[in-house]
């Protein structure tokens, strides 16, 4: 437990730390996977591909807006499409605070679940 501290300690010295939620990261995660193709509809195929689990479209909006404010990712506008009425496809990219932030929560992640496995014996 004392090392799961010492680690936390590490990133709160000086800054405060922006944790994501878990929705936040999924759809991160998501973006970075897709490349030039994550756009909302690719992003909530990709999250439900990475899930298992049914995404409305309104559950990727939501945490995409929110990463959009935080400076996670940033968007570009596609050309206009026939198929859509001439409206064009929000492409979105993660920047490289977003790339910093995944690493370090992977890294809380793993160092929160570090004891467990010895703890699983008491899951009953």
């Amino acid at each position: 437990m004392n090392h799961i501290i010492l680690f936390l300690n590490r990133y709160w010295k000086g800054l405060k730390m922006q944790l994501l939620s878990r929705s936040e990261e999924i759809v991160l995660l998501a973006i970075w996977k897709l490349r030039d193709e994550a756009y909302g509809i690719t992003i909530r195929e990709q999250v439900i591909k990475m899930t298992g689990n049914p995404w409305t479209i309104g559950a990727i909006y939501a945490p995409l807006h929110r990463l959009e404010k935080k400076g996670y990712v940033k968007t570009r506008k596609g050309a206009p499409v026939k198929e859509r009425g001439g409206r064009h496809k929000v492409f979105y990219e993660i920047t490289p605070l977003a790339k910093d932030t995944l690493f370090r929560t992977r890294e809380i992640q793993n160092s929160a679940w570090a004891e467990i496995q010895a703890l699983e014996s008491e899951k009953a």
